[in-house]
């Protein structure tokens, strides 16, 4: 019995080996792509003109919040000079911390590559931290010419940080749910956005036609939404030349007329440069009149977080030219202006901006400015707040901040986010539900499809079959080869999916080519074409079995990919090209450059790499060898020999290719193993509803059962599809 058990342990052992020599990273194909990418720079000219087009696209909300600021912040009229003072200084600091010092100069800077919003910073995280909670990331993916992260010392801070973040899941789990909060809350608001900025505008025909109809105004601002969606599909460059010279009039125009008002009515405004009227505001007001006129004074801010998140268009240095020369100079004199006027006219707070434009220029600031609110949009407090929070791992991870830097930015980032929080919780029973509860809906969305993503990929990860079980099947798989190339899909970057063991148990024949594909997602913002797929070889050429990875960033869309199994089936061909240079001095003859001398001594020069790559298959016992190493040639190969040996490796090489066409042309399958997560019968009625069917309706390609509770197991529906281009969830 106890040799028994020890003989049972030893082939345990051997078949782990053979599998982990099968199913061997890609390391030496992801070494072979680094750095063929180049990142484009952009020239001073260029630099310009995206700082101009940025001014289009970025700054549209941001700009046209003097349209109603004063008025929701003084809902009911204004009875004191004092309190205009006092709500200026709140807006021209708040205008100085968040946009030009929190964003404009810190938060750009944590870009991926160029790309910003709340999943760029996610990804950096993903990239310097084991955080993501799909563990599908492989050292190989480090050599990605966008792939860029941080090594830290064995007791820094970063490293504690980073470690402490590894330590439990739920850190990890926490972190993605503050990540989607962020992204659902940018949605829910930027829905609405842009209608309100819109209905702001076109109120602007009213202050020269008073008895004309609300209706009116509602049908102008429709009218103008719906031509504005109907241009988005021409792309950020051409929309960006189109509104770039109207939002640039229209910045001038608030600027100009800003300081026209400071000089016509009171100048004694600019004393609100001064914050201590800001502790004055808040001292006459009383605590409940100032907290709630603060939700009026946010809006001065709304569109801020378009700054980053729009930065996947324009470089960073654009958006810091176009808002620190133009935008936040002329909103300052915009915001002054209207405020000087304000002060002299208590009566017209409700339509200030409009009605401290002078007659003569009335009509064209009317149009300009309903022009600018149609480039108005995304994001609400809440999200300054998520940007915030994911910035203190940033900081301390990815830029190495002193912890001195990383608390400043903190205080002064909450120090005026949490007000505007606050107050805008006692705006939620006056509409505020609205945008709360959109993003609430695409947050259970996210949730629960990503819940079902890691449970479909741990139940394949833990039913996966042994390479080594499929290769002891023998060159024809146990099955009739057909002409023709199979690839067969699935989300593992190693071993061979449970449903194709399935297919070959079930069905009688496979075809001459089998590809494994797995479709990879990592945490950069983009995979350069020249290094998305990695080709491998599996099991003795006869075998015709291959594996290929290909990899994709957040910002890619391989639906998009219409050549894409004429890309797969080339770096197929190049595979084979490429492994034949690599192989061409192995089997048993060595090779070596002449030899030279060198101070008396001969000096071989050349190194010969062997790769082994033999199997024997008998009575079902399946053997095999597999090494990569560099040993100093032995002597020289004789010439003949050479050339024996090159020609007969270029005649295998063209037969290789020329099967591989001809079973191309005989056609090509996609086989898709899909599975479906189900909640078990014995479920809550909660659960049931959100795996069942908001799991579904979100990813509804998925056709075999899984149902999972403490122990996973799967009920095989049909698996076996041929399409005509890839499907992905």
């Amino acid at each position: 019995m106890a040799s028994l058990s020890e003989s049972e342990g030893t082939n345990r052992g051997s078949m782990w080996e053979l599998d982990q020599n099968l199913d061997q990273p890609m390391d030496e194909e992801a070494s072979r792509l680094k750095n063929m990418y180049r990142e484009k720079k952009f020239s001073s000219v260029l630099l310009l003109r995206l700082a101009f087009q940025s001014l289009g696209v970025v700054f549209g909300d941001l700009g046209t919040s003097p349209l109603y600021v004063f008025y929701n912040t003084f809902p009911h009229g204004v009875e004191d000079d004092e309190d205009v003072i006092g709500a200026l200084s709140l807006i021209i600091y708040t205008l100085t911390l968040i946009p030009l010092l929190k964003y404009v100069f810190v938060v750009l800077r944590a870009n991926d590559n160029g790309q910003g919003g709340t999943f760029a910073l996610y990804s950096l995280l993903c990239r310097h931290a084991k955080i993501s909670t799909i563990p599908n990331q492989h050292k190989t993916d480090e050599d990605l010419t966008t792939y860029s992260r941080q090594t830290y010392e064995e007791n820094s801070v970063a490293e504690k940080i980073k470690r402490w973040l590894e330590a439990h899941a739920y850190k990890r789990n926490c972190l993605l749910i503050l990540v989607l909060i962020g992204t659902c809350t940018a949605i829910g608001d930027g829905i609405l956005t842009p209608v309100i900025s819109v209905l702001s505008a076109s109120g602007g025909i009213k202050v020269q036609n008073p008895n004309m109809s609300t209706d009116v105004v509602v049908l102008v601002a429709v009218i103008i939404l719906i031509g504005l969606f109907s241009m988005q599909h021409y792309g950020t460059d051409k929309v960006g030349w189109l509104f770039a010279p109207l939002v640039l009039l229209w910045f001038i125009l608030i600027g100009s007329v800003g300081a026209l008002n400071i000089h016509k009515y009171d100048s004694s405004v600019l004393k609100a440069y001064n914050p201590v009227y800001i502790y004055r505001y808040f001292q006459r007001r009383g605590n409940s009149d100032s907290w709630t006129s603060l939700g009026g004074i946010m809006l001065s801010i709304t569109g801020t977080e378009a700054l980053f998140a729009d930065l996947c268009h324009f470089p960073v240095l654009a958006i810091q030219i176009a808002f620190t020369l133009i935008v936040f100079p002329c909103l300052l004199l915009a915001y002054t202006g209207q405020a000087a006027y304000i002060i002299s006219h208590k009566d017209h707070v409700s339509d200030a901006f409009y009605r401290s434009i002078p007659d003569a220029i009335y009509w064209p600031a009317f149009v300009i400015a309903t022009a600018a609110a149609i480039v108005a949009r995304t994001a609400v407090v809440i999200v300054m707040l998520v940007t915030t929070f994911l910035m203190v791992p940033i900081m301390l991870l990815v830029w190495k901040s002193h912890w001195i830097l990383v608390i400043t930015f903190i205080v002064l980032s909450l120090m005026v986010e949490i007000p505007y929080f606050s107050a805008c919780i006692l705006k939620i029973n006056q509409g505020g539900w609205v945008p709360l509860v959109i993003a609430a809906a695409f947050f259970v969305i996210m949730y629960v499809w990503h819940f079902c993503t890691v449970k479909r990929y741990e139940f394949e990860m833990h039913s996966k079959v042994s390479m080594a079980w499929i290769l002891g099947l023998g060159p024809s798989l146990g099955l009739v080869r057909v002409p023709g190339i199979g690839f067969v899909y699935t989300e593992l970057a190693s071993g061979v999916p449970h449903i194709f063991s399935h297919f070959i148990t079930n069905l009688p024949a496979i075809h001459s080519v089998v590809v494994f594909v797995c479709v990879k997602y990592l945490p950069v913002y983009t995979v350069p074409v020249e290094e998305r797929f990695l080709v491998r070889r599996i099991g003795p050429k006869n075998f015709h079995m291959f594996r290929c990875v290909a990899r994709y960033g957040y910002k890619d869309l391989h639906k998009k990919d219409e050549d894409f199994e004429k890309m797969l089936f080339n770096c197929l061909l190049s595979f084979v090209r490429l492994e034949s240079m690599m192989d061409s001095y192995s089997d048993s003859d060595d090779f070596s450059l002449p030899e030279q001398k060198t101070e008396g001594s001969t000096i071989n020069k050349a190194f010969l790499t062997e790769k082994t790559n033999n199997a024997m298959c008998s009575n079902g016992d399946l053997s095999y060898s597999s090494q990569d190493s560099i040993v100093p040639a032995q002597s020289p190969l004789r010439g003949n020999s050479l050339l024996r040996y090159s020609s007969r490796t270029n005649q295998t090489v063209s037969d290789e290719l020329e099967f591989l066409n001809r079973c191309k042309d005989s056609g090509v399958v996609h086989i898709l193993g899909n599975t479906i997560v189900l909640a078990r019968r014995d479920s809550g009625v909660i659960k049931k509803v959100a795996v069942d069917y908001i799991s579904l309706d979100a990813d509804d390609a998925w056709n075999c059962v899984l149902e999972f509770d403490t122990q996973s197991y799967l009920r095989c529906g049909e698996a076996h599809k041929s399409i005509g281009q890839l499907m992905s969830y």
